[in-house]
């Protein structure tokens, strides 16, 4: 975090225009990620997890104060898990640890330099103002993050067949159902998906908006791509310790690695909507410029694609 601040504060004094503001997740709560084994975390309840979870804290603090010069945007997460997944013995067992967290995290990092905003998934998650509420959210808590890790429309006229039968299917609706908050990991649209919770690695999605403050709707901050797309959402591999079922279905692209490592041909894919978002034709040189490296490849990446069945399996 120090070294991507540092930069930031160069760039700042350098004269970038816009200032640029650091954006970063707070996701390690202890027991995190109760419902699933791809992404669980690092501090466990039963082992001083708590404790572990406030030091993580102070440390972020540390660095906040010391770039007191720069704006910072934290989103909290995970309390969508207590609404979505208290049927999981883990998570109704994590209940008051992430509450008292929680609050710890939004006292300590309630300061004059930052905006804080609750991560409350996405737009199939129920509502959960009480659990907002409990947090007892100080004055530097701007909102909520919305669809921070899947893959909902900002705003459809129609909804999908895996969103079975939900009138709230897109953001937007979401959003205007509550208080001002940021949305993030806008998507290509229509998906992969056979299931609407169906989120690991899922086939034909892709980057949606660009980042950007000019949403069109007064109660949404910005658009922001919050987690990294090259990142693999979980492994195929059944036989690893962290193998999450989710991550072996039919809507899952596969063979795939470790949750939180490079991704390559999902990259490629998901990148390969940008020129279509853009209206733009991008020759290899340009598409090279989007993080795109391909062997043999020819012409230009103008069509949209949704999925890539016949594309050259050798990637650099």
């Amino acid at each position: 975090m120090g070294e991507f601040l540092e930069d930031i504060k160069t760039k700042n004094a350098a004269g970038a225009n816009p200032p640029t503001a650091g954006i970063f997740v707070v996701y390690d709560l202890p027991d995190r990620d109760c419902a699933a084994l791809a992404s669980n975390g690092e501090f466990l309840i039963s082992d001083g997890g708590v404790e572990k979870y406030k030091a993580y804290i102070d440390s972020i603090r540390e660095q906040v104060e010391k770039y007191s010069d720069t704006q910072i945007i934290l989103v909290i997460g995970d309390l969508a898990n207590l609404v979505t997944n208290l049927n999981v013995q883990k998570c109704a067992n994590a209940q008051d640890a992430y509450l008292e967290c929680t609050n710890y995290a939004l006292t300590q990092l309630n300061l004059p330099n930052v905006a804080m905003y609750l991560d409350a998934g996405a737009s199939h998650s129920p509502l959960y103002a009480s659990v907002y509420k409990n947090a007892s959210s100080p004055a530097a808590v701007r909102g909520l993050a919305t669809n921070v890790a899947n893959y909902n429309a900002f705003s459809i006229d129609s909804c999908p067949s895996y969103t079975q039968g939900s009138t709230v299917c897109d953001e937007k609706t979401y959003i205007n159902n509550f208080a001002p908050q940021l949305k993030s990991r806008n998507g290509n649209q229509p998906t992969g998906q056979s299931q609407w919770g169906d989120w690991c690695n899922v086939k034909n999605t892709g980057f949606g908006v660009r980042p950007t403050t000019d949403t069109g709707d007064e109660l949404v901050d910005a658009f922001v791509w919050v987690k990294p797309g090259g990142e693999s959402d979980g492994t195929s591999d059944t036989s690893a310790e962290r193998y999450d079922a989710h991550c072996g279905y039919a809507d899952a692209l596969t063979p795939a690695p470790e949750a939180g490592t490079w991704f390559q041909v999902r990259t490629l894919r998901i990148t390969l909507t940008l020129p279509c978002k853009m209206g733009l034709g991008l020759s290899d040189k340009e598409a090279g410029a989007f993080g795109l490296v391909m062997y043999g490849s020819a012409g230009s990446l103008g069509k949209c694609h949704n999925d890539l069945p016949l594309f050259n399996k050798e990637i650099l």
